[in-house]
């Protein structure tokens, strides 16, 4: 059991709650006991892709961290809340609606790289403490804005008091700060009211599976017909191929000299088992994060 299964988030769970229901999984089909991590956050009130590794996976997860991610979001005009989504008290409002042309006239000014003000209920620390813990006490929160890439920004749908759209961002982005910023610019106010993260790093709604299909596959012992291999998280990482004496030199973290191959990273395997992600440089093979199968 070691690799990824990806959830459909439902609204309502948090990520932390998601892992524990892997785990609970695990248990109920007597697979033993696997570390078990997420590949990125997502707010309750969010639903889709939630990679989560099991295993050896684990060891992944910071890289599924700094992965791109895309989303459909819907903002919906004329509020404004505390926490720039439906679950906030709502803070300033507007009469204004923006047309469909309107929206669509400004999502050029949010594509590419921006600097964004995160939300002052985020998991982001002021001074040791967590922004969301601050907010929710009453205290001002100030946030050093930061550098995101929206790589691409478009509109699905939108209606009288709303617009749904699709944005593929770098690590680190808020969506929600970025509805605010697209409502103000259109002469109004907003806040996300859907949220559904559709990709994350290499993985999909067509890879996402809901909690009940998978306490029916804990039930069953099918657990493993649902994991998707270690191989993956790295499907952007081309794979090496390594002799015995290779394998056995990176598993006692030695580099190996003298190989050809570009550089970069590279998915080291001995036949069909994973050994490590190794960064290549120069003709020597260093171990970034070695797998114990």
């Amino acid at each position: 059991m070691h690799g990824w299964i990806i959830l459909d988030k439902p609204v309502g769970l948090g990520s932390t709650q998601a892992v524990s229901a892997v785990k609970r999984a695990l248990r109920e089909g007597s697979y033993g006991k696997f570390k078990v991590g997420h590949g990125g956050t997502l707010d309750p009130l969010a639903t889709g892709v939630l990679p989560v590794a099991i295993g050896e996976a684990t060891k992944l997860a910071g890289r599924m961290l700094d992965s791109d991610k895309v989303y459909a979001f819907t903002i919906g005009f004329g509020e404004e809340t505390d926490t720039l989504d439906a679950e906030g008290k709502v803070v300033e409002t507007s009469p204004v609606r923006p047309s469909r042309a309107e929206v669509e006239a400004v999502l050029p000014c949010f594509t590419g790289p921006i600097d964004q003000m995160p939300p002052a209920y985020s998991a982001l620390k002021v001074d040791g403490e967590r922004a969301y813990d601050l907010a929710r006490a009453g205290e001002t929160v100030e946030l050093a804005t930061r550098a995101v890439t929206i790589h691409a920004l478009s509109l699905e749908d939108a209606g009288d008091d709303e617009a749904t759209l699709l944005a593929h961002v770098s690590k680190g982005t808020y969506i929600r700060s970025l509805a605010r910023d697209i409502a103000r610019a259109l002469g109004t106010v907003g806040h996300v009211t859907m949220l559904r993260r559709v990709k994350a790093g290499p993985f999909t709604l067509d890879h996402a599976i809901s909690l009940d299909k998978l306490a029916d596959a804990a039930k069953g012992r099918r657990l493993e017909t649902l994991l998707l291999p270690l191989r993956a998280g790295l499907d952007d990482i081309p794979a090496l191929s390594l002799t015995p004496g290779q394998a056995g030199l990176l598993r006692q973290g030695q580099v190996l000299a003298g190989i050809a191959a570009e550089d970069g990273q590279y998915f080291a395997l001995l036949e069909d088992t994973p050994v490590a992600l190794v960064e290549a440089l120069a003709g020597s093979i260093r171990v970034v994060r070695g797998f114990n199968l």
